[in-house]
């Protein structure tokens, strides 16, 4: 019996040769982003999605620099954030608000809100300090000089964490102050100071460092000091959970630590 092969059996063996070959070179080109093992690299890009990341007022300017880097760093992905007082933010997660990720000015705001975020790492400290006008007229030197009736102070709402700090550092050495007003978060504060419309106010010391030359800062020595916290968590309602969990990683790596310490921002 002749073994020799008609043209159509050629045919067909050489189609069944061809997507055998092809089979393997398929599997190794599904995709170039991950390994053997089916994970993707340690040094692959962040999943591309547009984040919403709600952030304390006190980090408006150093996040501004830091999400344009992380964008730079991943592109296809686009940052904004939402800034405003800590309680802010919390009373905006509790409602449903469309976000991603969550970066609050003090532990005790991000700890009420377990049931909502995935589990938060603290990414920075601040301290407090004296802010005035430029150049001090009312010469301001230490605390106690807050309690002088004839100087206008203003102070966060003690919802507010820095006003929450300013409450303690203030109770701690027995200053009683009168402010002139309270607000509702830390540049809020601060503006007032800018606009001569108070002579002193308690700010984070790198909310004054925003305006060096319409403000001066009086340094409140570590003993009578409060050390600020700032935790930063997924939310567990975001849409982009992978993309949000990279971001905040992303917020403890060397290049985001350096954005913070450059704008005066303390280790965690």
């Amino acid at each position: 019996m002749s073994l020799a092969l008609t043209p159509a059996r050629r045919r067909t063996a050489a189609a069944v040769l061809t997507a055998a070959l092809l089979v393997p070179l398929a599997a190794c080109g599904n995709d170039d982003s991950k390994d053997d093992s089916g994970k993707k690299p340690a040094g692959a890009a962040a999943p591309k999605a547009d984040l919403m990341v709600l952030a304390a007022a006190s980090l408006t300017d150093v996040f501004k620099a830091a999400g344009a880097a992380y964008e730079k760093e991943n592109p296809g992905t686009k940052v904004d954030f939402s800034f405003g007082g800590s309680q802010q933010l919390a009373a905006q997660v509790k409602q449903g608000a469309p976000a991603d990720a969550l970066v609050t000015a003090d532990t005790k705001t991000m700890d009420g809100l377990k049931a909502d975020t995935g589990k938060p790492s603290v990414i920075a400290k601040n301290r407090l300090v004296i802010a005035v006008g430029e150049g001090n007229p009312k010469k301001v030197a230490e605390l106690k000089d807050l309690s002088d009736s004839k100087l206008k102070v203003v102070l966060a709402a003690p919802e507010v964490p820095v006003g929450r700090y300013s409450k303690q550092i203030l109770d701690d050495q027995k200053i009683d102050v009168q402010p002139v007003s309270q607000e509702l978060d830390v540049r809020s504060v601060l503006s007032k100071v800018e606009l001569g419309e108070a002579d002193a106010g308690l700010v984070y010391k790198t909310d004054a460092a925003t305006a060096p030359k319409k403000v001066d800062a009086v340094k409140i020595p570590d003993g009578q000091n409060a050390i600020a916290s700032y935790p930063a968590a997924t939310l567990k309602t975001s849409k982009h959970t992978e993309a949000a969990n990279a971001f905040v990683k992303w917020l403890s790596t060397p290049a985001a630590q350096k954005i913070l310490k450059d704008a005066g921002f303390e280790k965690p």
